[in-house]
């Protein structure tokens, strides 16, 4: 947001006028709307300025496409100023899920985004942006760092970002989810941040050997250290931590797993979201049936464990997290031809 307060300021935006701008466009409102506030009176300049300030907010994250679905979950493609393009879903339920890298440099096997590798990082305010397209739209008071990218590889745009939603975007900070595959450095910075969102942590297994096959460049931290840090901060903030795990039929939702799950999470404030699988061309996983589904749910229950089956929005028009992109012209391929990737050892030193 710097660059864009540079220009404010340059025409005579002051403190008080930043925040007034940051929480109508956070909250979907053009910002002609802050001459209403009596209150604060803006100079002439500033007034004039105004529709040039709304121009430049708009090219930040301009809509390519949209995908709406009919269990209410609506897909969007953007395209950034860079020309590359990136996923947002507006979910049912008043949310939002951003996305916070172009591409990702994880590699999960069941996820498309990952193919292209990481190839940027995205900006707080183009983060930012994507909140306030949704708010456009419909009611939003909750936001989902699950799209696009791993937001611990972007953390200090990712922090800022819930700094502002969490102040002049007037979000509860339970109600901003940062989801990661797990770092240590991420849970210790969160735990400090004046925003503390709640945290979903990428399980998918209790098995190191098979978390590292199936995120081959996640850390190289146990499950059942990475439930520890996780339960740490949710001790700490007091939101529960949901436990995210993609469902692949004969891999990861065996017994073995449950009692595994039973033993590492009874007694801990947290959740098991199970997570049907989105088909992905040539991934080589099916989805797991939904009869053992159900089971698994009803056996963690049973002993002590929340858990539920989270829907995965927007399967109705094949549009899993990176496919859409994928899809469309200019999109992950022709972008990852023309653009330098960002080196993965640039923002996974772990």
């Amino acid at each position: 947001m710097s660059e864009l307060f540079d220009a404010w300021s340059a025409a005579g935006a002051k403190e008080p006028h930043r925040r007034a701008l940051v929480q109508a466009w956070l909250a979907g409102l053009e910002l002609e709307r802050v001459r209403e506030r009596r209150t604060l009176p803006l100079s002439r300049s500033l007034a004039e300025a105004l529709p040039r300030f709304q121009a430049e907010l708009d090219l930040l994250v301009r809509p390519v496409s949209e995908h709406p679905s009919a269990d209410g979950a609506c897909r969007l493609l953007y395209r950034l100023g860079s020309g590359a393009t990136v996923e947002s879903v507006l979910l049912p339920r008043e949310a939002v899920c951003v996305s916070t890298q172009v591409g990702c440099a994880v590699g999960c096997r069941f996820c498309k985004t990952g193919e292209s590798g990481l190839l940027a990082q995205l900006t707080d305010a183009e983060i930012l942006a994507q909140v306030a397209l949704a708010r456009r739209r419909r009611k939003t008071r909750r936001v989902v760092f699950m799209g696009m990218g791993e937001p611990a590889h972007n953390l200090e745009a990712v922090l800022e970002a819930l700094a502002w939603l969490g102040t002049e975007g007037r979000f509860a900070h339970k109600d901003l989810v940062f989801s990661t595959v797990g770092d240590a450095r991420a849970f210790e910075r969160l735990a400090e941040h004046t925003v503390k969102p709640a945290l979903a942590l990428s399980l998918h297994t209790t098995r190191a050997e098979l978390r590292a096959e199936l995120l081959p460049r996640a850390p190289r931290i146990a499950p059942e250290e990475l439930i520890e840090l996780a339960d740490r901060y949710a001790r700490r903030v007091g939101h529960p931590v949901q436990y995210q795990w993609t469902l692949l039929e004969g891999v990861n939702d065996g017994d073995g797993e449950l009692d595994l799950l039973v033993r590492l999470l009874r007694g801990r404030k947290g959740i098991v979201n199970f997570i049907p699988f989105n088909a992905v061309e040539g991934s080589g996983y099916r989805r797991t049936p939904i009869e053992r589904c159900v089971a698994m749910v009803r056996h963690l229950k049973r002993n002590g464990v929340l858990a539920t089956i989270r829907r995965s929005g927007g399967q109705d028009v094949e549009a899993a997290c990176g496919q859409l992109r994928a899809r469309a012209p200019g999109g992950a391929r022709s972008f990852a031809q023309a653009a330098h990737r960002v080196p993965v050892a640039r923002v996974q030193p772990l």
